[in-house]
């Protein structure tokens, strides 16, 4: 994936917004909660995301993916996809959409709501 897909896909998701920041990374959010991230590999394009309990156990070890920096390290269960084998591009969205349902769970039903979801 580009990051230009990137940001195709994630804008694809209901009541997101965009913001580029961290030192020109594309934030992606949902009720202002961030739930992915393109940027933060020395210039280079890294897909980071929020992950389950599960996929962050497992995940972490694979070859090409690694715990988030600065988010990983403040105990959050983020994972960052560095390089193309770390995995595929269909893999990817599903974990970008795990990742935006996530964030939407841990919203209140009333902010739900006012993003019409």
């Amino acid at each position: 994936m580009i990051r230009d897909e990137f940001n195709s896909f994630c804008a694809s998701l209901k009541a997101t917004s965009h913001v580029v920041q961290w030192g020109n990374s594309d934030v992606w959010k949902v009720g202002d909660k961030v739930f992915a991230i393109c940027g933060w590999n020395d210039g280079k394009d890294a897909f980071t995301f929020k992950a389950t309990d599960l996929a962050y156990e497992v995940l972490q070890h694979e070859p090409g993916i690694r715990p988030a920096p600065y988010l990983a390290s403040r105990g959050m269960k983020w994972l960052q996809v560095y390089e193309d084998r770390g995995m595929s591009d269909s893999s990817l969205r599903e974990h970008i959409v795990t990742s935006y349902d996530l964030v939407v769970a841990k919203m209140t039903r009333k902010k739900r709501a006012e993003l019409g979801m």
